[in-house]
């Protein structure tokens, strides 16, 4: 396990901004990728200053492109929403967003988890929320998040750095990467269930 963590981490670092993207575009799909990007901007940034910019830019990119993913699928109406969104989720934000869907994108972009994002990027999509307001006001917040994320990194880059190399972000990585897995397989398994159900 600790081999093939090392070579992925080391990999995503090595691509930059290719990893940054890929890592973005999962992470703001239907797919589950805690805290992946928001670790790689910082690891880059605090080694990288004179890059800042172009890592969140890419990142920022790469979080549109997962979530042009999550908008594809929810715009096929409740069946495809069903697939993505938890019923225990869904009146409350089906609410949020019918109300004041430009605030809700914004703030949930910006916010880490636990607090759900691509829920909010379902629901907006399924109530036919305008495709480019919608990214519009995702990459606004996305933006802000890793431009925050990219500034405390210049801030604290040595003691950031420090850490990476700590047995303890090690542990992290490792429960991350099985979350992220374990996440993953349940919204493959949520997709294939709730998508036979409405059929049926």
């Amino acid at each position: 396990m600790k081999p093939f963590i090392h070579t992925i981490a080391r990999a995503l670092f090595h691509a930059g901004g290719l990893g940054l993207l890929t890592l973005g575009a999962f992470d703001s799909s239907p797919l589950v990728v805690p805290f992946g990007n928001d670790l790689l901007v910082l690891a880059l940034c605090a080694r990288y200053h004179e890059r800042v910019l172009y890592y969140v830019l890419m990142a920022t990119a790469g979080s549109l492109i997962g979530c042009v993913a999550t908008d594809w699928i929810s715009r096929k109406g409740e069946k495809g929403l069903k697939k993505i969104v938890p019923g225990k989720q869904l009146r409350f934000i089906e609410k949020l967003v019918e109300k004041r869907a430009a605030w809700a994108l914004v703030i949930a972009s910006i916010l880490p988890p636990p607090f759900p994002f691509t829920p909010f990027v379902a629901a907006a999509a399924a109530f036919r929320y305008p495709r480019a307001k919608l990214l519009g006001f995702i990459g606004v917040g996305r933006f802000v998040r890793f431009s925050i994320e990219a500034a405390l990194a210049v801030h604290y880059g040595r003691w950031i750095i420090k850490q990476a190399e700590a047995p303890l972000l090690e542990h992290v990585m490792i429960a991350l990467i099985v979350i992220s897995i374990l996440g993953s397989a349940l919204s493959i398994y949520r997709w294939q269930s709730n998508g036979s159900k409405v059929s049926a």
